[in-house]
This record gives structure tokens, C-alpha cells and sequence, in this order.
């Protein structure tokens, strides 16, 4: 029988394909199959990290002091006992010897078989052990990956899914999505995420088609169900009969033959009709990600999110690592610039070394700058990566998520200690490299005449400030419908910004979403802004928006928007905006 999922459509494109269900410990699990002649040498590398848990249960038993709580004792005891499971520690093998699972994914998929009975049972208590068993299954999930390269040589990573497989989880965080980077995989759909959650962005980079904040898809949908997403109405569709499948797959084929025009605009110029050129970066997360830059065309590297380097690792990269890092990126633009934002941790981006704690809040607590400041000597070590990288192309640092002057002026006074530290043993770098700040919460906006003589750009991160401006979780499902970009309040202070900006004659860009909004792209031109940067794959869609566009009348549309407070009437103001033949 067929029937509908609703939820929040991250793109416009449609996907059909085989539902791939992922939840749990499998969320934090790579998945990929292993060649037959390696199969007992994955099984040693499960075993091991097994062992590994199971001693340091002993171990933590053996250490607890005499008056520790009797619960404390209880739990290790318990955890220890599952840990020893022959559900738990056999059955894995049995999926890597007959299916070719790699370690992590068998241990995911036995955690979650064992976590769906214990909630199937009716006693408030057991059903709550789940948790234990995801709670040791997590921990050898991370046993497993210190004993990773046993297996996994030379960066290979097999590929295991078919391109019209489509994943179906409860939620992927950003770390995860990277495991999905290089795979065919036909689109996304989680129970949580809102337009704007990094995991909804990064679906949007990949190209592919996504539905988040479905509620639970997770729960309705079964594994290799044939699907359809429809990303445009933020629709999914199960169990689609003939006749919807035919008519989805004929909006498919339209799809794909704009897509095909779309590419004959990747060397013209992004020049409106009135004649002001547009500069259209992209965003990246890894150094992979520069083929994609170069494949649409775009001008540059507006956002590099280094914090990626740093993520789904039990340890922070040396200087050398992050430095050769950027340093690809750089070389591999020839001459094109590149802006690396330092590390921007915290609210759906964790770390996973042993010292990171999770804040109360994640995104009202230590992240971003504030963590890096409180990091002196991790900051330093990615400042003179980027330094050392700037001898080798055109390279701009962006601070993230500044709110101060004070907060501004100690990062400064970190990066000229790294400036120093790298003058002193005489390693080259640009001693003109540009410093730039990300706007992103209200008050940077309001004091931004006193940051403005102490930068040199500005890169307004939409993503975060409409979040702030109106206290809404962008990645919180129950209150996405409260997320709007395009609230009277977050486009007047984009306005400000890039009025600011310029009276300063300080450059402007807009680095969150609504730069990759084909939609919004002749208000962001009304405002004043010649610079946008996006994912890749919303590059050519944009470019031709600007083609199209004239910036003077623009501007004039602009300023009707900006004077409507009702959300119905920007709606309307910016739907004739793009009806308007320029």
C-alpha cells in the first residue's frame, strides 16, 4: 500500500530508489564490503577491540574505590556481562563471514536488532536496557576504530551501495554524512534536521536529493522498501504503485536535462544585465572536495569548514596534516582564493577525543572561537597551518562566530603570537593574508562599526543568524516551522551588514544557504551583494539567476521587502521579484 511521509525538503530534485535503514550505533558506523580474502583478518580486528572492552571493564572494576555508590558497581557489572554476550560478539562474525560486512557495520547491525527487542518488550525497566547495550556497543564501536588500521589500508574505502539506494535514519550528524561523501547513493531521509542542520547542507553539497525532519520515517519505513522523494514539496512517498512511479521518473528525466543546460553556464562569467560582476564561491569540507569547485565554474573557495579535518578521529591532526591540507586546496585553485574558517565545533559537530565534553547547550556554549580560545595551543597549531599554506596560494583566514571586541582582539593577539612563532624559525607565509570575521550573531551586526577597522572582510553566515536573531534550534524538528530566513528582522540585518561593509570598503560575502537559494538570489543582489559562496552543486543554478538578473531593479524590489513586516507579503514581494523577466 502506498503512503505519505511528510517533512522539509533540503532540494528541489526527486530521488527513487531502495530504502537503506541506519539508526543507532550504525550512525557513527562506515559501511562497506570487505574482499573475501580479508574476511578473517576483519574478524581479528572485531575480536581484538572486543578484548580491549572487555579488559577495561575489569580494569574499571578493579579500580573503584570502596565507598563507590553500589549502582556504579552494579552497571559495570552489568555492561561486563553484555560485553561477554555471545548476542552481541558472535553474531557480528556471522555477518562477516557471510555477507562481507566490515567490523563496524556487523556491530551496528546486531546493536540495533538487540535495541528493536528490548523495545518491543512491555516493561518500562527492560525496555530501558536498550541503552546499555548501546552504551557497550559504543564502546566497542571505538575499540574497533583504534584497531582500524588493520583492515582499512591506504585510505582505501570500498564501495557497497548501489546508486539508487536511498538511507533512512532517525538522524546523521555531519561527521557521519562524511562517510556517504563518495558513494552513489540516490538521496536522504531522517526523522529529525531542519532546512539549515549541517546534516541537511552537507546532503545539499553532495548534490543529492533530501527530506529531513520527517518524524518517523525511521519507524514506517522497512529496509529495501521502494521509495520516492520529493524534494521540491518535502514529500516521501513508500511503496509508490506504477503509475506514481512513472510520473516521478518523467519529472526525473526534466530534471536531468536542466541539469545538462545547466552546464553549458560553467565558463561564462556571472554578470548581470546591467553589467556588475558577481563573484560565485563555493563551500568545501575536505580537500576532495576541490573537483567539484572546479567541475562548476566557481571563482573560489569562499568557506573551507576545516572543522571536518577534525571530526570521526580520536585525536586532533598535527600541524603537518592540516597544513598539507590546506596547502592541496590552495595549490590545486591556482591562484583562486580560498577561505578557511578555523574550527567551528559545537552545536551538531562534536569531537570525539577523549577530553571533548558535549556543553549543556552546544549552541549557546563553548564553540567556535570561544573553544578555540579556550584552546590556545590547538589554535595556534591551525593558525600557522593556515599561515604556512598562504606561501602557496591566495589564502584567507575567517574567525567564526564572533560576538565582541574583546573576543576579536584575542584572536587577533593569537594570530600575530602564530605570525611570530613561524618568523622566528623563518618559514614562510603571505604576510599580507587577509583576516576576516563571520557575522552570525545580532550583536556583531550591532557593534560592527568597531570590528570593522580591525578585519579585513566580513562573510555573514545567514545559517546561524537567522537561528540566533529568532531563537529557533535550526536543527530542532519541533520548531523548524519557526525558522525564516527571510523574517523581516534577519533581512535587515543582512541589509546592514552589507551596507556597512561597503561604506567601509570592506568585502562582503554571504557563505550560509540563502547564498545557494537560486530563489533569494536576485533579493541578495538587491541588497548589495556581489559575492555569494556555496555548495558546488548550487553554483551554476545561482549563475543563472545573476544572468538574468539586473541589479538596479533589483535593488528597487530590495527595498520594497525591506519595508514589509508580514511574513505572507516578503513571500509574495520576493515570488514577483523572480517572476520579473530581469
Amino acid at each position: 500500500m502506498t503512503f505519505s511521509i511528510h517533512g522539509i525538503g533540503v532540494s528541489e530534485k526527486i530521488a527513487i530508489g531502495k530504502a537503506h535503514l541506519l539508526a543507532h550505533v550504525s550512525l557513527e558506523a562506515p559501511h562497506y564490503l570487505i574482499a573475501s580474502d580479508r574476511v578473517d583478518a576483519e574478524i581479528k580486528r572485531f575480536e581484538a577491540a572486543v578484548r580491549d572492552v572487555q579488559e577495561e571493564f575489569v580494569l574499571l572494576q578493579d579500580g573503584l574505590d570502596d565507598d563507590a555508590p553500589h549502582e556504579m558497581s552494579a552497571m559495570l557489572q552489568v555492561h561486563a556481562m553484555i560485553a561477554q554476550d555471545n548476542m552481541l560478539i558472535e553474531y557480528p562474525k556471522s555477518l562477516m563471514r557471510d555477507k562481507r560486512y566490515n567490523a563496524e557495520w556487523a556491530l551496528s547491525a546486531q546493536v540495533n536488532e538487540l535495541v528493536e527487542q528490548f523495545e518491543a518488550f512491555e516493561d518500562p525497566y527492560l525496555r530501558e536496557r536498550k541503552q546499555d547495550v548501546m552504551q557497550v556497543g559504543t564502546r566497542i564501536m571505538r575499540a574497533i576504530r583504534e584497531h582500524a588500521g588493520l583492515v582499512i589500508e591506504n585510505n582505501v574505502r570500498p564501495q557497497a551501495f548501489d546508486d539508487d539506494m536511498i538511507l533512512v535514519a532517525h538522524d546523521i550528524t555531519p561527521a557521519d554524512m562524511l562517510q556517504f561523501k563518495d558513494r552513489a547513493l540516490a538521496g536522504f531521509i531522517t526523522d529529525l534536521g531542519g532546512t539549515t542542520s549541517h546534516t541537511a547542507i552537507v546532503a545539499r553539497g553532495l548534490g543529492v536529493p533530501a527530506v529531513v525532519a520527517t518524524g518517523q520515517a525511521r519507524d514506517l519505513i522497512r529496509e529495501n522498501e521502494w521509495v520516492i522523494i520529493d524534494g521540491a514539496n518535502g514529500v516521501v512517498l513508500v511503496n509508490p504503485d506504477e503509475l506514481l512511479l512513472s510520473h516521478y521518473r518523467g519529472l526525473q528525466v526534466e530534471q536531468r536535462i536542466h541539469q545538462t543546460s545547466l552546464g553549458n553556464l560553467v565558463y561564462q562569467r556571472a554578470r548581470t544585465l546591467d553589467g556588475s560582476e558577481i563573484k560565485l564561491m563555493a563551500n568545501i569540507e575536505l580537500p576532495s572536495d576541490v573537483q567539484a569547485v572546479q567541475q562548476v565554474g566557481a571563482d573560489g573557495v569562499g568557506l573551507f569548514r576545516s572543522e571536518f579535518l577534525f571530526l570521526n578521529r580520536l585525536h586532533l591532526p598535527e600541524e603537518e596534516e592540516q597544513f598539507i591540507a590546506y596547502k592541496t586546496v590552495a595549490v590545486a585553485l591556482v591562484g583562486q582564493s580560498v577561505t578557511i574558517r578555523t574550527l567551528d565545533i559545537g552545536a551538531d559537530k562534536n569531537l570525539a577525543t577523549d577530553d571533548y565534553i558535549t556543553p549543556l547547550n552546544p549552541a549557546l556554549g563553548l564553540r567556535a572561537v570561544r573553544y578555540s580560545l579556550a584552546h590556545p595551543d590547538m589554535f595556534l597549531t591551525q593558525l600557522r597551518a593556515i599561515l604556512r599554506a598562504s606561501a602557496y596560494g591566495k589564502i584567507k583566514i575567517l574567525l567564526p562566530m564572533i560576538s565582541s571586541l574583546e573576543q576579536l582582539q584575542q584572536a587577533l593577539n593569537l594570530y600575530y603570537k602564530a605570525r611570530e612563532q613561524l618568523t622566528e624559525k623563518n618559514i614562510p607565509f603571505d604576510r599580507s593574508i587577509q583576516v576576516g570575521i563571520m557575522v552570525e550573531i545580532p550583536s556583531a551586526v550591532i557593534i560592527l562599526p568597531i570590528l570593522l577597522p580591525l578585519i579585513d572582510f566580513v562573510s555573514i553566515g545567514t545559517n546561524d543568524l537567522t537561528q540566533y536573531t529568532l531563537a529557533v534550534d535550526r536543527g530542532d524538528a519541533e520548531v523548524t516551522h519557526l525558522y525564516e530566513e527571510t523574517h523581516p528582522a534577519v533581512l535587515r540585518l543582512i541589509f546592514n551588514t552589507i551596507d556597512l561593509c561597503r561604506r567601509a570598503k570592506k568585502g562582503v560575502s554571504v557563505c550560509g544557504e540563502m547564498a545557494g537559494d537560486a530563489k533569494l538570489t536576485r533579493l541578495l543582489l538587491g541588497f548589495g551583494l556581489r559575492e555569494f559562496s556555496m555548495q558546488p552543486a548550487q553554483v551554476l543554478s545561482v549563475k543563472e539567476r545573476v544572468l538574468k538578473a539586473s541589479s538596479k531593479k533589483s535593488r528597487k524590489a530590495a527595498e520594497d521587502v525591506l519595508l514589509q513586516y508580514e511574513q505572507v507579503k516578503i513571500r509574495q514581494r520576493i515570488k514577483d521579484l523572480n517572476q520579473k523577466a530581469h
